[in-house]
């Protein structure tokens, strides 16, 4: 592809989930990255203390899913960044031919890149060539106005907007961002349009000038705008929502469409909605093959279970294996509900159940524990192999929790009871 491939991609979720990858893929060989630098920006997320778990894993993801070295860009906190990490960060974006921000805060971000040139630079690679994607938490910041998240569905703050970067008005798309816009982890409640829900999503568009619609990105969905060939392609699992009035375009995947198409509104499914969140999570569930952390988490527990009942240790192991998986693909999106930590809860109510289910009549604790905590320390040392330490830490808790005592030692992995389980004689 030539230098002057000018790439902006928006996505709903699931930046770094498996589904999305070959998307990186295909954006990273269309403008040159590599050989060009591709560097993703740490600051939507950089006020978490797990903000170094989140680069590694990220890092990691582009290595083996994508199959592309990433950069970390970091400018975690302003006010203590020292000038010569933010001149470096300046000039990673001046040679970044991919650039990538995903998870985390939309306010955080504003409050960290304001007044700063990370705005400016940005806008200058959509000028020069190269390819932008943000995702999920920093794909609303793009916009003339940001929807502060978590102020209004975790704080309770009334529904506001607060000013956005405004760099894609000058593209041509004087639209505000709205990821997870399909989201259904609410269950009886209306947790759409980034967990605003019908009502919320209605003050907040009588809010905006006349001249301003909504853009929103479905979960596991990309949004891809060819600035040079003044193109939108839809690609994933879900839709692209253009929304004016209440009445919304959908946008499905397939071949590229003319911006002005969406623009306009012309050539996308005309859509009324207000359905209530029950309705909305039944035509979710009918259009996409999408599922929440917990609805996996559900799924393979009842599969585990079955598996005890028959006393079927293949399949207890190959339902809790699923699960981690499962749970993998959803770690690096920060921007949710509770769902990943009940389903992470589940997660450890099976590991629970595994040892419960081995005191039963049986004389020998250590022998009969034995193949179980192995099973669990399989998946403990499969997740530190990942750097997934979070993960291998709510193993070795949940074991601990159970008198089970784990030992990394230079010759490997030990462990012992450290008391009998009740139910065993002496």
């Amino acid at each position: 592809m030539s230098s002057s491939t000018r790439l902006l991609c928006l996505m709903g979720s699931g930046e770094t989930a498996p589904p999305l990858a070959a998307v990186h893929a295909d954006l990273m060989r269309r403008v040159d990255s590599p050989p060009g630098l591709a560097l993703m920006l740490d600051t939507p997320y950089g006020f978490q203390e797990n903000a170094d778990e989140i680069s590694a894993r990220a890092r990691s993801y582009f290595r083996v899913s994508v199959g592309h070295p990433l950069e970390i860009g970091s400018l975690r906190d302003r006010d203590t960044a020292d000038p010569v990490s933010v001149e470096r960060l300046y000039n990673q974006l001046r040679d970044a031919r991919y650039i990538f921000a995903g998870p985390g805060s939309p306010s955080y971000t504003l409050r960290q890149w304001r007044g700063l040139r990370v705005p400016e630079l940005i806008a200058a690679q959509l000028t020069r060539g190269g390819c932008s994607t943000f995702a999920s938490a920093a794909a609303i910041v793009l916009g003339r106005f940001a929807l502060p998240v978590y102020e209004i569905y975790k704080v309770g703050e009334p529904a506001h907007w607060i000013d956005g970067l405004d760099l894609l008005a000058p593209l041509g798309l004087d639209v505000v961002v709205i990821p997870h816009y399909d989201n259904t982890e609410g269950g009886t409640h209306d947790t759409r349009y980034c967990y605003m829900g019908e009502r919320r999503i209605r003050q907040l568009e009588q809010q905006l000038p006349d001249r301003i619609a909504i853009l929103g990105v479905a979960e596991h969905t990309a949004a891809i705008i060819d600035l040079e060939a003044q193109t939108l392609e839809v690609r994933g699992r879900g839709f692209v929502a253009l929304r004016r009035h209440g009445i919304e375009h959908h946008f499905e995947p397939g071949p590229p469409i003319h911006l002005d198409q969406l623009r306009r509104g012309a050539g996308g499914i005309e859509v009324r909605p207000g359905p209530g969140p029950i309705q909305a999570a039944d035509r979710h569930r009918q259009s996409s093959t999408a599922i929440t952390p917990f609805e996996a988490a559900e799924h393979q527990r009842r599969a585990f279970e079955r598996a005890l009942e028959r006393s079927d240790a293949d399949a207890a192991l190959a339902a809790l294996l699923a699960l981690d998986d499962q749970l993998m693909s959803w770690t690096a999106d920060t921007l949710s509900s509770d769902a990943f930590e009940r389903a992470r809860s589940i997660y450890r109510g099976m590991l629970v159940r595994l040892v419960e289910s081995s005191r039963r009549g049986l004389a020998d604790p250590n022998q009969v524990v034995a193949p179980f905590v192995e099973l669990a320390l399989r998946v403990r040392d499969e997740a530190r192999r990942e750097q997934r330490y979070l993960d291998a830490d709510l193993v070795r808790e949940a074991l601990a929790e159970l008198q089970v005592e784990v030992r990394d030692t230079p010759s490997g992995t030990e462990w012992s009871l450290t008391a009998r389980p009740d139910g065993f004689d002496a």
